[in-house]
């Protein structure tokens, strides 16, 4: 596994005594043959992704948030962001 995919517990604090996890990604389905990628990682409680340009930078969420953004995006909710409407 990559040391890029070795993430600081954030109950370590600023210590040098920190607990180091892996994470499992795997590539988007709907991502393109292409280098700009999402990467997932998920288990029960946190779902996290990534955008294979900059794999430092990692979102955190929830199950649940994910399903409600998802769906919410299916069902046109952000069209008005997109559109420059507040």
């Amino acid at each position: 596994m990559p040391i890029s995919d070795w993430r600081k517990s954030s109950y370590s604090g600023d210590s040098s005594n920190c607990i180091n996890v892996a994470a499992d990604w795997r590539k988007s389905t709907h991502s393109p043959n292409s280098s700009n990628c999402v990467n997932v990682a998920a288990s029960d409680r946190a779902v996290l992704l990534r955008e294979s340009d900059d794999p430092e930078v990692i979102l955190t969420t929830t199950p649940a948030a994910l399903r409600a953004f998802i769906r919410d995006a299916k069902a046109g909710a952000f069209d008005r962001v997109q559109q420059g409407g507040a």
